[in-house]
């Protein structure tokens, strides 16, 4: 069986080493781990994947071979505590569903700071307490649509703040891209970019000149062979973008192979005062959004990709990050960056026809001056357009 797995990662491109291989087997053989398939996962990744931009490649690869399998034979699980804590989630009617009531910002914060203050317990499945399940809007894994998620994974996606610690990936820019079409449609900067381009020494055709013209010099120039444009790109990473690293990585990937002058950050929901290049160490290596803003001339282009997808509070208020408490608001930032960096476009992973329906992605769309455009090949032809302009 895991000989055959070993086989799978090989032919799902990953560099694994029969080395790696036997490491792996000998720590099963001196029981490391249990038989949990959750275990198995965190070893074999260890010791299989020697770089960190190979994770996504690697879970993918992981979960085609492991797909309904639930534990390593030998091993009976018990259910998780999780899961028994999501069995007491209430399932609500449509119409107790419409009877929640959003409590706005202001309102949110304050009921929060007083149930932390009164709740001296844990509590599961209520509508009042900070608990699991349940309808209210402190916890996690509950229905409101609207609150504090605190620990545990989301669900409804509709929380305005987030409590926890949350660890995103880097997006793998050394992705095999399944068209070249993506490509094709970054190469119309390419090509504006080159009518422009300086003019450099044609060695083989001075000297060539030069000795027909009996040693005196007859300089040749051509223009500059390789591509001026310079790009400014910032990911969304994490969150409802889960759902779409896989077009996010191509897109990165081929902008790596077609723009010299390439310089990427990440950023989570909302461009704030702090953005990082390195998702595994952003708690620790933050970059000062002020500083690029000095740092890069107002030549570069500048690229969001991201589906805007968020609490408007998140775009208007100071304070309404779902991780921190940011300074300024996010349509702030927003604005410095496209003052600074006038060429600039908002591609966006959700469909098209989605937006409508999103205020958060609204309020986007008005601040890039209705520069979004969706990230299909038709989005990009459009965005290459605009840029190029």
């Amino acid at each position: 069986m895991l000989i055959d797995f070993f086989l799978h990662l090989k032919a799902s491109k990953l560099p694994v080493s029969t080395k790696e291989f036997l490491t792996l087997l000998e720590a099963l053989q001196q029981h490391v781990i249990g038989h949990s398939i959750d275990d198995f996962y965190v070893l074999s990744r260890a010791t299989l994947v020697k770089d960190e931009t190979h994770f996504d490649k690697f879970d993918r690869a992981f979960g085609e071979y492991f797909k309904g399998i639930e534990a390593l034979p030998g091993m009976e699980e018990l259910i998780p505590e999780d899961w028994l804590r999501q069995a007491m989630k209430k399932h609500l009617t449509d119409a107790e569903r419409a009877k929640l009531e959003k409590l706005g910002w202001d309102k949110l914060m304050e009921t929060f700071k007083q149930r932390l203050a009164e709740q001296k317990e844990r509590h599961a499945g209520g509508n009042k307490w900070i608990g699991t399940g349940g309808s209210s809007p402190f916890g996690h894994g509950g229905a409101h649509p609207e609150g504090i998620r605190i620990g545990g994974k989301s669900e409804n996606r509709s929380a305005v703040k987030v409590w926890e610690k949350r660890e995103f990936k880097n997006l793998d820019d050394n992705v095999e891209l399944g068209t070249r079409n993506i490509k094709v449609a970054l190469r119309r900067l390419r090509r504006f970019a080159r009518q422009g381009a300086a003019e450099e020494l044609d060695l083989d055709l001075t000297i060539a000149g030069t000795a027909r013209n009996a040693g005196w010099l007859d300089l040749h120039m051509r223009p500059e062979r390789h591509n001026a444009v310079k790009v400014l790109i910032f990911l969304d990473i994490g969150g409802s973008m889960d759902d779409h690293i896989r077009v996010c990585e191509e897109l990165f990937s081929a902008c790596r192979s077609e723009f010299k002058h390439l310089e990427h950050f990440y950023f989570h929901n909302c461009v704030y005062e702090n953005v990082w290049k390195d998702n595994t160490r952003r708690g620790s290596e933050r970059i000062p959004t002020l500083d690029l803003l000095h740092k890069y001339g107002n030549d570069y282009k500048l690229i969001f990709v991201g589906d805007a997808t968020m609490s408007p509070h998140e775009i208007l208020r100071p304070g309404a990050s779902v991780e921190y408490n940011n300074q300024e608001a996010g349509a702030v930032w927003l604005r410095r960056m496209t003052d600074t960096w006038p060429h600039a476009i908002w591609l966006n992973p959700e469909p098209e026809h989605y937006w409508p329906y999103r205020q958060s992605i609204g309020l986007i769309h008005e601040l890039l001056g209705s520069r979004m455009f969706p990230l299909t090949l038709d989005g990009l032809e459009r965005g290459m357009r605009i840029l190029s302009k």
